[in-house]
């Protein structure tokens, strides 16, 4: 199927007015029914009113997490993807993901998590920098693709063997359903302090991975021809994936593993973006943004009893997309 290539400015104005309007209806939804408009206007007058608690404290902390997270994770599967020139890379890839998740669980698991508010998501930072480092030792000088997708999959294997240990040892039931429950991936029940400790790695990884745009734009013709135009290939490398393991460690140490938003986006508006990188990373920001904050609506919508995970949602929608691509790529692939 063709679809025609939009110009910027419609394309961006679509894209903010349908993240408007998502983002209004996840305000809405909650298992308490409240009035926007009295919360508002409690807020502007600065009184203290159920609702705008409910409003402020609660259900806009979760949105904009939702929001910044499904952004952080559109931006990285596209960088990647245009770095590795595989439509298959995601996030995960190289080892970023685990490296977080094991970091957060570590700190889980010694019982750390109740001291500071801030020790769970440095965790996961800490976790997704070591995660960087030990690859980039094992690449060495050689920087090739392949040989940073193999040291990828291998800290992937370590870091998932890791966590299945500290499950395995965990001392009390609690301690390993908090892990279970984090891995899954979430953003209920989080507050305006996991912004404030993840939103700066997330700006920093964000303007890392937007200044690479161009040299991404001049990859797609292969590495010879990007150092002809003046990039150093090496560098650039370095570069972004430092801005991916920034966004993508702070992304997953306040909210857990959420999987394949970073896989589907970049697809969805690769056509309508014609096919070029520089494009694609912001089309993929915001269109991520969308898509996490629909996926954690239908979360709270869904749920009765027990709220379902978010991170299984995007599992559940992410997972046959992922297949479809094997099969529709299987021939090039091989």
């Amino acid at each position: 199927m063709n679809i025609k290539a939009i110009e910027s400015p419609v394309l961006y104005s679509v894209l903010l007015l349908l993240f408007l309007f998502v983002l209004a209806s996840a305000l809405t939804v909650g298992p308490v029914d409240i009035d926007l408009a009295k919360a508002l206007r409690d807020w502007i007058d600065g009184q203290i009113s159920i609702e705008s608690l409910i409003l402020f404290d609660i259900r806009l902390p979760r949105a904009l997490l939702a929001m910044l997270i499904g952004a952080t994770l559109g931006v990285a599967g596209a960088a990647l993807q245009g770095l590795l020139r595989n439509p298959l890379a995601e996030p995960g890839i190289i080892g970023i993901s685990n490296g977080a998740a094991l970091g957060a669980v570590i700190v889980f698991y010694y019982g750390l998590a109740g001291v500071g508010w801030f020790l769970l998501p440095l965790g996961g930072l800490i976790g997704a920098l070591v995660a960087v480092s030990i690859i980039f030792l094992l690449v060495g000088q050689n920087r090739s693709i392949i040989t940073l997708i193999l040291a990828g999959v291998a800290i992937n294997a370590v870091g998932g063997a890791c966590i299945a240990l500290a499950l395995n040892f965990a001392e009390s039931p609690y301690a390993m359903q908090e892990i279970v429950f984090w891995l899954l991936g979430s953003v209920a029940n989080r507050s305006v302090n996991d912004l404030y400790i993840a939103l700066p790695f997330m700006l920093v990884g964000w303007g890392m991975v937007l200044y690479c745009g161009r040299f991404l734009n001049a990859l797609t013709l292969g590495e010879e021809t990007a150092k002809s135009m003046g990039f150093d290939v090496r560098r650039m490398r370095l570069v972004l994936i430092l801005g991916v393991t920034a966004c993508v460690g702070a992304a997953v140490s306040v909210a857990g593993n959420i999987g394949f938003i970073g896989l589907v986006v970049p697809h969805l508006m690769r056509p309508f973006v014609a096919y070029e990188p520089r494009r694609l990373l912001l089309a993929s920001g915001v269109t991520g943004a969308i898509l996490l904050l629909i996926a954690d609506v239908a979360v709270q919508l869904l749920s009765a009893n027990g709220e379902m995970k978010l991170g299984v949602i995007t599992s559940l929608v992410g997972a046959p997309f992922f297949l479809f691509l094997i099969l529709k790529s299987r021939n090039t692939l091989q």
